[in-house]
C-alpha cells in the first residue's frame, strides 16, 4: 500500500530548531520523528512512499535515502529551484504537492494514507482505513478529541450523527467551538480526490481541498479514534513530547541508551563520575558528553551527545542538543539550548552569540573566553537564571 509523509514546511513555529533542521527532521532523543511515522506505516503494510521535500530537502534525503533500511521504498518531490547555485525551496503547499506527484506519474492508484511529518502516532491504520472504505469515502480525516479548553489551538472538525463532515472551524475560541474533534493532520483518500486539486499552484489540504470536498457534498468523513497524538507543531508541543518520552508516557518511544542508576539512561561512553554529580531522572545523556564533577542535573531533562557540562552549571527541567557547553556556574531551569540560542519552554528566544552571551553558552568544540565573576552574575540574571 502506498502513502504519503507531508515534509516540505518551513516549521517556522518550531524555530530556532528549524533554522538548521527541517521539522520531520527534529530528534526525539536522537531519534527523527520521520522515523518513527515510518516505523508505523511498515508496520500496517504501507511500504511505498513518497514524501514532499522543500526547505532543507537535502538533510530528510541524506538521512533516510531509499527507506531501504526502514523497511519501506521512499521516493521524492522537491519542491522548488536552484538560485545561484543553491536550492532554494518553494513549497507547492500539502494539496499541491500530492498534485505534482500525480501530475509528474500516477502514483496514487488506489487508497492511500496522508500523514503530517511532525508527530508522534500510534494510531491503528489497518482500522482506521478498513472504517474509510466501509463508508464508501472519498476522504477521511482522523479525528481525535481534547479538552474543550485546548480546542483554539486546533482546527475543529464538525460532523453530523453519521460522521460525515459538514464544516469546520480554524482555531476558534472556546465559547464559539462546535465540537472538540480536531484535525490531527492524517488523512485517508481515494485517488479521485486530487482530481480537485489545481495543478502548478499552491494549494492547501485543510483550507481550499476540505473546503472544496463539504460545498460539493463529496462523501466526506471523520474517524474518531482513540489513539495517541504528540504534535510537535510549536516549540511547546516539542518541550511536552520530550518530557513526555522521559516519563514513559509515550507508547512505542523508547528511551535509548543503557540505564546507568535508577531514571538515568546514557549513550556510548559518556564521561561521567555520577557519585560526583546531583542527578535525578528522568534524564537522558546522549554519547561522548562529559559532565564534570559538581554539575546538578534534574530531570526531565534532556542533553544530546558531544556536550560539555561544566563543574557547577545546573540543567533542570531542560533540552540541551549536540555540542552544547554549559559553562560554571550556568543554571539552565526550563530551558531548551540549540546552537546558539536559548528558548524558554513557551517559545522566547535568547540570541546568545548576538546578546554576548557565547562564553557562558557555546560550542561544546571551542574554548570560550573567561568573565569575571561579576559580569558572570550580571548575564545569569539575563538569562533569567535566578531561583525558579
Amino acid at each position: 500500500m502506498k502513502a504519503m509523509i507531508l515534509a516540505a514546511g518551513k516549521g517556522t513555529r518550531v524555530r530556532p530548531i528549524t533554522y538548521t533542521i527541517p521539522k520531520p527532521m527534529i530528534p526525539i532523543l536522537q531519534k527523527p520523528v520521520m522515523e518513527f511515522l515510518l516505523e508505523l506505516l511498515r508496520q500496517h503494510g504501507f511500504t511505498q512512499v513518497m514524501v514532499n521535500v522543500s526547505h532543507l530537502a537535502d538533510e530528510i534525503e541524506s538521512y533516510f535515502r531509499d527507506g531501504q533500511r526502514f523497511g519501506v521504498e521512499i521516493g521524492y518531490s522537491f519542491e522548488g529551484r536552484i538560485v545561484d547555485g543553491k536550492l532554494v525551496g518553494e513549497a507547492l503547499g500539502s494539496a499541491g504537492g500530492l498534485r505534482r506527484i500525480q501530475d509528474f506519474y500516477p502514483f496514487f492508484d488506489d487508497t492511500f494514507v496522508v500523514l503530517c511529518g511532525d508527530a508522534l502516532i500510534d494510531l491503528d491504520l489497518t482500522a482506521a482505513v478498513k472504517l474509510h472504505k466501509q463508508r464508501g469515502a472519498i476522504a477521511t480525516i482522523i479525528t481525535k478529541n481534547v479538552p474543550r479548553e485546548l480546542v483554539s489551538s486546533y482546527g475543529v472538525v464538525v460532523t453530523d450523527d453519521d460522521g460525515r463532515i459538514r464544516s469546520f472551524q480554524e482555531k476558534p475560541r472556546v465559547e464559539d467551538a462546535l465540537g472538540t474533534a480536531i484535525n490531527t493532520g492524517i488523512y485517508i483518500f481515494e485517488p479521485e480526490v486530487i482530481n480537485y486539486v489545481p495543478s502548478n499552484q499552491v494549494f492547501d489540504i485543510g483550507s481550499e481541498l476540505f473546503p472544496k470536498l463539504v460545498e460539493i457534498n463529496a462523501p466526506f468523513y471523520a474517524a474518531a479514534m482513540d489513539f495517541q497524538w504528540v504534535d510537535i507543531g510549536k516549540v511547546p508541543d516539542y518541550w511536552h513530547a520530550i518530557r513526555g518520552v522521559l516519563r514513559g508516557e509515550i507508547q512505542n518511544v523508547p528511551i535509548p541508551g543503557k540505564e546507568v542508576k535508577p531514571g538515568v539512561y546514557t549513550g556510548l561512553n559518556v564521561s561521567a563520575n555520577w557519585d560526583q554529580i546531583d542527578v535525578t531522572g528522568p534524564v537522558y545523556v546522549g554519547a561522548m558528553t562529559r559532565i564534570e564533577d559538581g554539575a546538578k542535573i534534574t530531570g526531565p531533562s534532556m542533553i544530546g551527545p558531544s556536550c560539555y557540562i561544566c563543574s557547577g552549571a545546573t540543567v533542570d527541567n531542560s533540552v540541551v542538543f549536540e555540542y552544547s557547553r554549559l559553562g560554571p556556574g550556568v543554571r539552565l531551569v526550563d530551558k531548551l539550548v540549540f546552537g546558539r540560542y536559548c528558548v524558554d519552554k513557551n517559545g522566547s528566544t535568547i540570541d546568545v552569540q548576538a546578546a554576548a552571551l557565547d562564553w557562558l553558552i557555546t560550542d561544546a568544540r571551542q574554548i570560550p573566553p573567561r568573565k569575571d565573576p561579576e559580569e558572570r552574575q550580571a548575564i545569569e540574571e539575563l538569562l533569567g537564571n535566578g531561583d525558579p
